[in-house]
């Protein structure tokens, strides 16, 4: 499938985009299709953190008219929004062998990849620095933060190639990385958040301690959500092997409420610690993220 011929609104949706080769197309389709959403949706008010160009008005001050479009088109158009904002986001990316599950779209750490890969490139496409990590039970090589366009590519490189690793230590990994991220700035979690829950809550702590600003995307398959199997179904725990044969009518209901008991705690700790908590199903389009991610830039500005 090529952008020639598909709306850009279909690029938010996390299985026809992952089937796109180049993760710099692949962010790049996504946020044109996000950001030509702002304009017929209730977000429209934030489209202008977006907006590059307008057309100019008689009596404007003439300085930022962009000559190279109008040798283009034949008509003036005013460069808006050039300040830098000296934003610092760091992405940062749960690989632990967790996420690589899918019940039949896309596996959450392919979600994740391409969540990270559209906020590198709004990040840096608002002249913001962007840096990135990638962790399981140990943190990653940190990329450093920067605006260049050069940089993006560094980051979707990384992104495009994300195999998943290890085991799940969310806490000490997120502790290293609160130490080791000495700027104050914006931190973007994306992970399933399957630890003790109080030590996730804890190294969230670390960074609001810290003073960074916080946004976690708790991404969860649907299937994980409802357990809706039919029949003998044997589980088996991607991190340890383990496996469990069960009949899931049997448990569904406990599970579910399991499901919601843990979802709420998140929900409620997070709040009492001002992070942005949105637990997002990968069969989601990625305009609820990136909603949520503006929102929260839109606050600090």
């Amino acid at each position: 499938m090529s952008s020639g011929n598909a709306s850009t609104s279909e690029f938010l949706h996390p299985e026809v985009v992952s089937r796109l080769a180049g993760m710099d197309l692949r962010a790049r389709l996504i946020v044109e299709g996000f950001i030509a959403g702002l304009h017929r949706s209730p977000y429209h008010g934030f489209s202008v953190e977006f907006a590059e160009y307008r057309q100019y008005n008689a009596g404007e001050s003439t300085r930022n008219i962009d000559w190279k479009i109008f040798a283009k088109t034949d008509r003036y158009y005013t460069k808006i929004f050039e300040d830098e904002t000296n934003l610092r986001g760091t992405l940062l990316l749960d690989r632990s062998a967790s996420m690589d599950y899918s019940s039949g779209g896309v596996t959450k750490l392919r979600y994740g990849a391409l969540l990270c890969a559209a906020l590198a490139f709004l990040m840096i496409k608002q002249r913001d620095a962007a840096g990135l990590a990638l962790f399981d039970e140990r943190l990653g090589e940190l990329l450093p933060h920067r605006s260049a366009r050069a940089h993006l590519f560094q980051i979707l490189r990384s992104l495009d190639t994300v195999e998943p690793g290890g085991r799940t230590r969310i806490g000490p990994a997120l502790h290293e990385a609160a130490e080791r991220i000495t700027r104050l700035g914006l931190v973007v979690l994306a992970s399933d958040l399957m630890d003790d829950p109080e030590e996730v809550i804890a190294a969230l702590k670390h960074f609001r301690h810290r003073g960074h600003e916080i946004v976690v995307f708790h991404l969860l398959d649907p299937l994980e959500l409802s357990l809706d199997v039919g029949g003998e179904t044997t589980f088996v725990d991607r991190e340890t092997g383990e496996r469990l044969r069960t009949q899931p009518w049997f448990v569904r209901g406990e599970y579910r409420r399991g499901i919601r008991d843990w979802i709420r705690l998140l929900g409620e700790r997070c709040a009492e610690n001002a992070v942005d908590y949105n637990l997002v199903a990968t069969d989601t389009p990625f305009d609820r993220a990136l909603v949520a991610y503006l929102e929260k830039r839109s606050r600090m500005r």
